[in-house]
């Protein structure tokens, strides 16, 4: 029997022998794969270790406020700014689960995250190329994503600034519109250390401009029809780009009618067709027709509108002296004030018509070569003046009131809008007036005589002496040549002496019939107020004019032979009476009369 030990559990040592060995393979073999796991986990962090500087690709897992979150497969999830990435029509165009290339600039901030650039990915994967299209001046395409300070930011695979010089030939106010827009640029400076990339479209277009213009010059003869487009508009026209060269389009030659301002006919941006007027090829001076484009619609013009035709047309604009109708496209006519109304004093055409009113007018003449058309509304109204002629025969004696006053006589109401006009000259038979204002005042009630109607002068005239007889067809059965009378002297004038024969009735006594000696000083010699013998030599009825001697009856007086000096005398005053008369009126309307004239 074999003794066995016993431990002091009483576990036998034999039991305990095979425990142990047990007991360190177990260990063995744990210790060893803690060992492999070690190892493993080494690999697999140095598998996914990042660097600063290094590009990774990731998946964005949140998109918040400031940032968003990317998964790089790495202890800690990266952040990128949100402002890196684009927007379109005012959202973010990332979204959870795009994947993303990234730039690492910091393992690990303060909050244990990486910090990430997908702009820095972005421009370090597109420099090499943007570095080769700025050094052999190739086009590069971009889209418009938004304005920024001075300019707009473009997206060209990493975000590039175009400053607004650049942007077209002529400054922009309106950037808007070229948001989300695509086109083409040159690089025209980068700084690689910084990350600038400023970009220019103006140099393409110039470039483009300088070709078309080439192109343009070549084809340009007088005559030819171009396309361009209105560049600006000034006061006097307007500039059109023709491909590389402006044209002027003059505000004449836009239209055939009536234009006030260029932009009554064209707008900047419209496209156009044009003629070529002229071309000065030293100074590269364009002139261009929009109208010549047209026929000219006053070539038949006599045709379409006969005189006495009657059209509807529209007031376009109003002048002091008339309104312009537009009878026709590129053809208007002129309503002067006159031809508005029959009754009517039509000061301004505003009282009849204002712009844009549709009206109806007759034509009354036509000037082709001055490109004039005389309009008038009244005459598709009967005229009254024409009843009034049949109405009122010369000699109807009518009453009305003065309506005004002027320096050549008064108007009398006669109808309503009818006014009959009584001239100086028709005050009075005898009674010198200096002016209508000492014989009548506004609304005075007149009694006249009508002396005529002129219909087509549209003029009634009236007449206050006329409604008595004539004193003067009767002077010279009163006054017979021969006779002596006392007269009272009126006024005095160097050649003689104005008498008073009855009221309102003169005569004039010549100096050298005065006295029968010579006198030097008419005023030293007769007053006025004093009374004379004369005797009457001339009779010029038609004239109204008599002509007296005092010196006459001072030689009968002496019972002195005056047959001769009768015969003389009357032969002398009948040829300067019309003279001597003339000379005083002159000299008394110099003082204080005026000139009557008959006016409208």
């Amino acid at each position: 029997m074999v003794n066995q030990s016993t431990s002091s559990k009483g576990i036998p040592s034999d039991v305990l022998s095979v425990l142990d060995q047990a007991d360190e393979e177990v260990l063995g073999s744990a210790a060893s794969k803690t060992t492999d796991f070690s190892k493993m986990f080494e690999e697999a962090s140095s598998e996914n270790e990042v660097n600063v500087g290094e590009i990774v690709k990731g998946t964005v897992v949140e998109v918040q406020s400031d940032f968003v979150l990317v998964d790089i497969n790495y202890k800690s999830e990266g952040l990128v700014p949100i402002s890196e990435f684009r927007v379109v029509e005012g959202k973010n165009s990332i979204n959870v689960g795009d994947e993303v290339e990234v730039y690492v600039e910091k393992v690990e901030n303060e909050n244990g995250m990486v910090v990430l650039s997908k702009d820095r990915a972005d421009m370090l994967k597109a420099w090499n190329d943007i570095s080769r299209a700025a050094e052999t001046q190739e086009i590069i395409e971009g889209t418009v994503i938004a304005k920024v300070k001075g300019g707009l930011s473009i997206d060209i695979g990493v975000k590039a600034f175009l400053p607004g010089s650049q942007i077209d030939l002529r400054p922009v106010k309106d950037l808007d519109q070229f948001l989300g827009k695509t086109f083409k640029f040159k690089v025209i400076k980068f700084n690689k250390k910084r990350g600038n990339i400023v970009l220019s479209r103006r140099a393409l277009l110039e470039e483009q401009r300088e070709s078309l213009r080439s192109e343009t010059l070549e084809t340009m003869t007088e005559g030819s029809v171009v396309k361009g487009a209105v560049k600006n508009i000034t006061d006097y026209g307007a500039f059109i780009d023709l491909g590389g060269i402006d044209g002027l389009l003059h505000i004449t030659d836009m239209s055939w009618g009536r234009l006030k301002h260029p932009s009554e006919a064209i707008e900047v941006g419209e496209e156009l067709e044009l003629k070529i007027l002229k071309y000065d090829t030293e100074k590269e001076r364009v002139s261009l027709g929009l109208k010549q484009m047209k026929e000219d619609p006053w070539g038949e013009i006599a045709n379409q509108f006969p005189i006495g035709k009657q059209v509807k047309g529209k007031v376009i604009s109003l002048a002091e002296y008339g309104a312009f109708v537009e009878v026709g496209e590129g053809v208007e006519g002129l309503i002067h004030v006159n031809e508005m109304s029959w009754t009517k004093k039509v000061k301004h055409p505003s009282q009849i018509v204002k712009v844009s009113d549709e009206v109806e007018v007759q034509v009354l003449a036509i000037d082709v070569e001055s490109r004039k058309i005389s309009l008038g509304m009244k005459q598709l109204e009967e005229n009254p003046w024409v009843e009034l002629r049949d109405s009122y025969e010369p000699g109807t004696v009518i009453e009305g009131e003065v309506r005004s006053i002027t320096d050549f006589g008064v108007f009398v109401g006669v109808e309503d809008g009818i006014d009959g006009l009584v001239h100086i000259s028709d005050f009075s038979w005898t009674k010198r007036v200096n002016h209508p204002s000492e014989m009548y005042t506004v609304g005075d009630k007149v009694r006249a005589c009508v002396l005529g109607v002129d219909v087509e002068n549209e003029r009634f005239s009236l007449g206050v002496k006329q409604l008595e007889s004539d004193p003067w067809s009767k002077i010279e059965d009163k006054y017979p040549i021969g006779s002596q009378l006392d007269v009272k002297v009126t006024k005095t004038a160097d050649f003689g002496v104005f008498v008073e024969i009855e009221e309102n009735i003169e005569g004039l006594i010549h100096i050298s019939e005065l006295f029968t000696k010579r006198v030097d000083n008419i005023d030293e010699a007769v007053k006025v107020g004093e009374t004379l013998k004369a005797e009457i030599i001339s009779i010029d009825q038609d004239a109204r004019k008599i002509g007296l001697s005092s010196k006459l009856v001072q030689l009968r007086d002496s019972k002195a032979n005056v047959d001769d000096y009768v015969k003389k005398a009357t032969a002398t005053s009948k040829s300067s009476l019309g003279d001597l008369f003339g000379d005083a009126l002159k000299d008394m309307k110099n003082e204080n009369a005026v000139t009557p004239k008959l006016e409208d």
